[in-house]
């Protein structure tokens, strides 16, 4: 059988090497030759879609400098985990504007922290007309994979979150389907929302190694299904029909383990191309801190690892779309 050729998507733009979510970051990317970049988004405190991983800011952002919001710091419980910092739904978007991202792993990645404090938070807009602009300019069709974060979190405090995106994509031109897109979330609820509304995408379910995903556990509590129990042949057959695809933690993959040894690769991608469902997978990376245990190598956590074995076990699983922090690199290996 012929090797699949999976679709390589910047993760957060190139985190790897800039800010993640910054302008550079998605600039880098696409300029690598990515087939898409991957936005999160959460919603502010005035309804606008911003494009950060977590509502709780202060990891990827300079607003615990700002003494101007030193009052907005606060504990909230979200998806059932308390945290304390500052929120991305307590500012209006002009105030979220003034804001300047930073690396979320300064001490890992050195030279992408050096352009901390430099470029400001970016709305889901921004990032759909610069995908527009360098699918015009480089010739080619770029896609957004489209990453909703805590839509039952954001429904308990008024935003639907559906609602929202649907007005945002209808504004900007992308409900059409002129460049691709991909929904995702580990909520399959808004998923379905989504679709409800007729927004033509790919719509794939997020799935974490462990736990529960938040919006059933809401409704059901333990009742809910695990995302493991969905991983399995029985729970992907629940999902035939509903969404496109499913995008699962690396690891659901290599299978290592208690050692970080490998076993696998695990019959998940089988699974689900058996039943019609394309897999993605998340998130490829070179670094030691990053690999599981086998394919680490030395010079600490921030150096490169054997990263092409562990990608060659991903690559050769068949998988239909990658995650990269490094958008060369992942470019380089899965379209060769």
């Amino acid at each position: 059988m012929a090797r699949r050729t999976p679709l390589v998507i910047g993760h957060r733009g190139a985190p790897g090497y800039r800010p993640e979510h910054s302008r550079s970051s998605y600039d880098l990317a696409l300029e690598f030759g990515v087939d898409a970049v991957e936005p999160d988004i959460v919603v502010s405190a005035d309804g606008v879609l911003v494009v950060r991983h977590e509502n709780e800011i202060s990891g990827t952002t300079d607003v615990a400098d700002r003494i101007e919001f030193k009052n907005r710091r606060t504990t909230k419980t979200v998806d059932g985990a308390e945290l304390t910092g500052w929120f991305a739904e307590d500012f209006t978007w002009d105030e979220l504007s003034t804001l300047r991202c930073r690396e979320r792993l300064p001490k890992l990645r050195t030279t992408s922290a050096s352009f901390d404090d430099a470029q400001p938070v970016l709305r889901l807009r921004d990032v759909l007309d610069i995908v527009r602009a360098a699918s015009l300019a480089q010739g080619r069709e770029i896609g957004v994979v489209l990453e909703i974060k805590h839509a039952t979190y954001f429904a308990s405090i008024g935003w639907d979150v559906a609602e929202l995106i649907d007005a945002e994509l209808r504004e900007a031109g992308w409900e059409a389907g002129q460049l691709p897109l991909i929904i995702e979330s580990f909520e399959s609820t808004v998923l379905y929302a989504l679709q409800e509304r007729g927004i033509p995408a790919a719509y794939v379910y997020l799935l974490e190694a462990a736990g529960r995903p938040f919006d059933l556990f809401a409704a059901h509590g333990k009742a809910a299904p695990t995302y493991r129990a969905t991983a399995k042949p029985a729970g992907l057959d629940g999902l035939v029909g509903r969404v496109d695809g499913i995008s699962v933690d690396k690891r659901m993959i290599l299978a290592p383990d208690k050692l970080g040894r490998l076993t696998g690769p695990s019959p998940i991608v089988r699974d689900a191309h058996e039943r019609g469902l394309r897999v993605f997978t998340w998130t490829c990376r070179p670094e030691n801190n990053f690999l599981i245990g086998q394919f680490r190598g030395r010079g600490g956590a921030a150096a490169f690892g054997d990263w092409e074995s562990e990608w060659g076990v991903i690559r050769d699983a068949g998988v239909d779309g990658v995650f990269v922090d490094h958008p060369d690199l992942g470019v380089a290996f899965f379209s060769s």
